[in-house]
């Protein structure tokens, strides 16, 4: 018998062992197990082909439609090809000599069908791929995975096709025994859950759909109470470290700006404002998400909070993730602040505060300066870049960091900017979005994070209209967008094009794909020829400091017709002529992304216009992603989409850790009651239990489902 950590190569041998980890990183008995199948199958029933992406490894339940032998002259050697179907639609698929193969693979068989997917003349097909056919004549053993009438489909990788994983489950199912169930029995009883041998046998051969789907509904437990768990301790710690309070000051410097404003506040700033007010004005660390559409208006709210802090006497700091958009934010804070932002100038308002910027490229005097600034506490508020957390930085009294746009900043970087308080205390600390990204959607359930939601229409802002050019399927709309870009222009308005990379670091291909096209090489090409007379400048991260700003300037007085940039424009540059925007390779982006980008045209009088240029294949969730960015401009709705196309995925970190993602079954849009259900135990049981000292099987239960890494990632999220 084999317990669930026990290594994999005393149950299933050293060489299937040795594939598992390296193709799946599965190692041991319960990396395997909980390796989940990815779909089921009915005996008989084949699987859609429609949705394959290129570049993944995919495996296909279908028919074998056509069979056919050729010579290549080029290769000296034999083509086979097999065309397969899952009843709707057709796959290619291409044996390269194999002609051997022409005696096994017969029309009408099914089977599986499992390999990487590529492209040939815009065409998917899946080259050299390994199969399984379902054939009556094999031996009993060998068939036994296939005998269920639910079959199960694996997440697979190069070299581990899913009837390998399916075996080594049904090896490792036969020798299982489950020492001690980890979810305590009164919440199993409570909430009708299977105990943890019956989920994950039920799991893997499940014997119907109703035994699936209870197995489904315990596994989803496991993971959302692990997770749970986790933020129940964090925010127990959170309380054990305090805060200072910083409440209102009647007469201060907030009570002056409010007074001055040209403009009334909207009742959602109002509302939120209030909400944030509370939060400051308690000892306990405020940790709060606000979240608003381009132009709703969060930078006041922000501002605003900021200064209640300056009136507490302590300061604030503004992180932002670029250079550009740190200049942009202190010069935007300066001009609404006024001379209540000019402490010790000429003009300068009696009670005034500084806003000081700091960042990594400033020269040596400038950067001391701002440095004595933030140390001595002369400036009220810092603005910066990721220059803010490092070590040699220090603040007289930090008492609010404004995080904004908090997904474009690592873990590390996020911790280090909340341990800029003093030695007994935490900032307060405030993360902005303009849009909600699938992980920031999970976590605001999943986590300790109170939330708040500018959902007000910007006002002023023009509509954009949003098209895709399918460039593989319809060439000369290229040449149409390149006409469109040239016609704003002409009408005295200027254009964004955004390209994935710079141009100055080595090319990664993924896959098959050609490699991203680059700023560097864009511009050039589009200077001598489509927009060839047009004024263009080039924008990307690694220009210096001083580069970058003096061609955002350039570009916001109209001196440049046209801007080449990376995504260093995604996120607060503001130039109201700017009118077009032509996307390049935009399935490189992700749907947050696309729509940010977007939200740099239509922010003066004049519609928008922006273009997402892709070659991928229509039918493909690449080209989906790019039609739901296509068809609508409400970032909350486009959140919610990207959530059911992608799911959560990344909740953990994986794609900042480098590592897979350990949630498998829990879906945010579909499990909301096993969320907030578990969150609400969690925190019962951490509430008596802190350490889980009595729950010994649920910490067993964390470590097996989340990895220490990822607890750590957690704790610093």
């Amino acid at each position: 018998m084999t317990n669930l950590r026990a290594d994999l190569k005393l149950v299933v041998g050293a060489a299937t062992a040795k594939a598992l980890a390296k193709g799946l990183k599965i190692e041991t008995v319960s990396d395997l197990l909980r390796h989940y199948p990815r779909r089921y199958a009915e005996r008989g029933q084949l699987t859609d082909i429609a949705g394959l992406e290129l570049g993944e490894h995919a495996t296909v339940m279908a028919r074998i439609e056509r069979v056919t032998k050729r010579r290549m002259k080029a290769r000296n050697g034999t083509l086979l090809e097999m065309v397969i179907t899952d009843g709707k639609r057709r796959l290619q698929c291409t044996f390269f000599n194999q002609a051997w193969r022409e005696k096994e693979l017969v029309p009408g068989k099914n089977g599986l069908f499992a390999g990487k997917v590529t492209a040939f003349r815009d065409v998917l097909q899946l080259a050299n791929p390994e199969y399984e056919l379902f054939d009556a004549e094999r031996q009993a053993e060998a068939m036994d995975d296939f005998l269920a009438e639910i079959i199960p489909v694996y997440p697979a990788a190069q070299g581990i096709p899913t009837w390998v994983i399916a075996k080594s489950v049904r090896q490792v199912l036969d020798v299982l025994e489950v020492d001690e169930d980890p979810m305590p029995m009164e919440l199993l009883a409570r909430y009708g859950l299977p105990d943890l041998e019956s989920a994950l046998r039920g799991i893997h051969r499940p014997p119907g759909w109703d035994a699936l789907n209870s197995a489904r509904r315990r596994l989803k437990w496991d993971e959302a109470m692990a997770v749970q768990l986790i933020f129940a301790q964090r925010r127990h710690s959170l309380v054990s470290r305090p805060a200072k309070a910083c409440p209102h000051t009647e007469g201060g410097i907030l009570d002056a700006f409010d007074k001055r404003l040209p403009f009334a506040l909207t009742s959602g700033q109002k509302e939120i404002g209030e909400e944030i007010a509370r939060d400051l004005s308690t000892e306990h660390p405020m940790n709060r998400l606000l979240q608003g559409e381009v132009g709703s208006g969060k930078t006041v709210v922000a501002l605003r909070a900021m200064l209640q802090v300056v009136d507490s006497g302590r300061q604030a700091a503004m992180l932002a993730p670029t250079e550009v958009l740190a200049a942009q934010h202190a010069r935007s804070l300066r001009e609404m602040l006024g001379d209540l932002g000019q402490a010790g100038e000429l003009g300068g308002a009696e009670n005034a505060t500084r806003v000081t910027l700091l960042t990594g490229s400033m020269g040596a005097k400038e950067r001391k300066k701002a440095l004595l600034e933030t140390v001595s506490g002369e400036a009220g508020i810092v603005v910066g870049t990721h220059a803010l957390i490092q070590d040699t930085v220090s603040f007289a009294d930090l008492g609010l960091a404004v995080v904004d746009e908090q997904h474009r900043f690592g873990v590390e970087q996020r911790d280090a900017l909340r341990s800029r308080g003093s030695d007994e205390t935490s900032p307060h600390v405030l993360v902005m979005t303009a849009t909600p990204i699938p992980r920031t959607v999970a976590m605001t359930v999943y986590g300790d994070l109170e939330i708040s939601a500018l959902r007000e229409m910007p006002v002023g802002r023009s509509p954009i209209k949003t098209s895709v050019v399918p460039v593989a399927e319809r060439p000369a709309w290229l040449d149409r967008a390149w006409q469109r870009v040239r016609e704003e222009c002409g009408k005295g308005h200027q254009a964004y094009i955004v390209c994935p990379r710079i141009g100055d670091e080595p090319a990664s291909d993924k896959g098959d794909k050609r490699p991203a096209l680059a700023v560097l090489d864009v511009a050039p090409e589009l200077a001598e020829g489509q927009l060839k007379g047009l004024k263009i400048g080039v924008l990307h991260g690694r220009m210096p400091s001083d580069d970058k700003d003096a061609v955002m300037q350039a570009f916001s007085r109209g001196e440049l017709d046209v801007l080449v940039a990376t995504t260093v424009i995604e996120v607060g540059v503001n130039v109201p002529n700017a009118t077009a925007m032509v996307i390049m390779d935009a399935d490189r982006f992700g749907i947050s992304q696309l729509h940010q980008l977007r939200g740099r045209v239509g922010r003066g009088s004049v519609p928008g216009l922006c273009l997402l240029v892709t070659e991928t294949l229509d039918g493909t969730t690449t080209r989906e992603r790019l039609a739901a960015v296509e068809s609508t401009t409400d970032g909350f709705e486009l959140s919610r989409m990207d959530l059911e196309l992608r799911r959560e995925g990344d909740i953990l970190g994986a794609a900042q850790s480098g590592k897979k993602s350990t949630l498998k079954l829990l879906s945010l849009l579909q499990d909301e009651d096993v969320i907030a259900e578990a969150r609400a135990r969690a925190l019962e049981i951490v509430e008596k239990d802190p350490a889980l000292g009595n729950y010994l099987g649920l910490a067993h239960m964390i470590a097996d489902v989340v990895d220490e890494d990822r607890v750590e990632y957690l704790e610093k999220s």
